[in-house]
């Protein structure tokens, strides 16, 4: 295949070669599976192409960004593939950024006081920061999408330097969000970021070789002495970059005073960063997260509002915390003694408890919900309390020691036969 064929056909030789490679990825995989099951063929073609669209072509989109970004910029041929790549990466790294937030489980809206249930994690930037954060990305991407439609020689350098001061800011943005959560788990989400600084410094670099291939440009006039004699000084476009760096600051510090305008504190374009919990940049300690268990009785106690369901303490399930009230300790110190006293009966209300139990905690996704299903259970509430008064010498003790730790129970139980005696 000749130089010529590729260059014609590069966005279309990317996505197919994505979807081989995801085609090779799925085959590696499921080969297996395939082989025993080969009525499986249609899930295994389906896998195979999500794989190289959703996994493989941004990583194929990065490469073809970097290269573009070292290659000499002689053919016009392929700095018109370039910019195409570009606006491919833009419209696709938005979209599936947006993808890849729903796969974690991180919490835009929950600052680093709130307690979370489960795997959940914090918000990376302080939700009093948003606002801020999200207008110097904007920003920057308006001084991207400026530079990257103008044709330079059009333009006054002071104002290309301008518009590259812009693209500096959302450059700092993308800087802080890759170190608040470069990990290897939460690595996807800085990829749209990572493009997001090469195609700005493809940006530049195409604008400085522009000019300097235009022989024939026309400096154009402010109508002021003072901007004219400025816009003089970057007729050398290799003075950009640092001129733009320089006029960064002026531009910042006028962006944050017109937020604080509308409310937003001057220091906000740190404390969006550090004010958080979890993340690399973080300089708060958020509280444990409460263990939201798949034991419905677990998920009203935790669910509910407090008023209703009455949590009584903190509890460990499983070797997590959950949050614990007098029926879910009821409840469970009657399951212990089903099971100690008729365990085969204690079997099949267990099988049938995990059979349809679970299906229901699953869907109990509001305070209100589980405070219907707490006042339901009332009644068998009070019914497994007069099981355990009939059938226990101790009950009070038995519904105080469930959930408590193993070692923290046995020594309760010691001091409680320590004062019997």
């Amino acid at each position: 295949m000749n130089l010529e064929l590729i260059k014609k056909h590069l966005l279309s030789i990317s996505f197919l070669l994505s979807v081989a490679l995801g085609f090779l990825g799925a085959l590696f995989l499921c080969a297996e599976n395939l082989f025993y099951r080969p009525e499986e063929l249609f899930s295994f073609l389906f896998i195979a192409v999500l794989g190289g669209i959703f996994f493989v072509y941004p990583f194929i989109l990065t490469t073809l960004n970097l290269l573009f970004l070292v290659l000499p910029m002689k053919d016009p041929g392929w700095i018109r593939r370039a910019r195409h790549i570009e606006y491919i990466t833009v419209l696709l790294g938005a979209l599936y950024s947006f993808l890849a937030h729903i796969l974690y489980e991180i919490q835009y809206n929950a600052d680093w006081e709130e307690v979370l249930i489960n795997n959940q994690v914090h918000t990376p930037v302080w939700t009093e920061g948003i606002p801020t954060v999200f207008v110097l990305s904007v920003i920057g991407m308006l001084g991207y999408l400026f530079l990257s439609c103008i044709c330079v020689r059009n333009v006054p350098p002071l104002v290309t330097v301008l518009a590259m001061a812009a693209m500096y800011i959302g450059v700092i943005q993308c800087i802080l969000w890759i170190l608040q959560i470069i990990s290897a788990e939460y690595f996807l989400l800085c990829l749209f970021p990572f493009n997001c600084i090469i195609l700005a410094a493809k940006t530049i670099r195409r604008l400085i070789w522009e000019w300097e291939q235009d022989q024939q440009r026309e400096i154009k006039s402010f109508g002021s002495v003072f901007l004219d004699k400025l816009n003089q000084k970057l007729v050398g476009s290799n003075t950009w970059p640092v001129a733009a760096f320089l006029m960064m600051w002026p531009l910042l510090g006028i962006s944050v005073g017109i937020l604080v305008l509308f409310g937003q504190r001057p220091d906000a374009v740190i404390r969006a960063w550090t004010e958080t919990s979890d993340w690399n940049l973080s300089h708060r300690v958020a509280p444990q997260n409460i263990y939201f268990d798949e034991h419905y009785l677990c998920t009203v106690a935790a669910g509910g509002h407090e008023a209703i369901v009455k949590p009584i303490r903190l509890g460990e399930r499983h070797g997590h915390p959950v949050i614990v009230n007098r029926q879910l300790c009821v409840a469970n110190a009657f399951e212990q003694i089903l099971e100690e006293k008729m365990p085969r009966f204690h079997r099949y209300v267990r099988h049938f408890y995990d059979t349809y139990g679970f299906p229901i905690a699953k869907r109990i996704h509001s305070p209100c919900l589980a405070d219907i299903i707490y006042v339901i259970m009332k009644p068998l509430e009070w019914l497994f309390l007069m099981a355990l008064y009939f059938t226990d010498a101790c009950p009070e003790n038995r519904i105080a020691l469930q959930y408590i730790p193993p070692k923290e129970a046995a020594l309760l139980q010691k001091k409680i036969k320590g004062k019997k005696i």
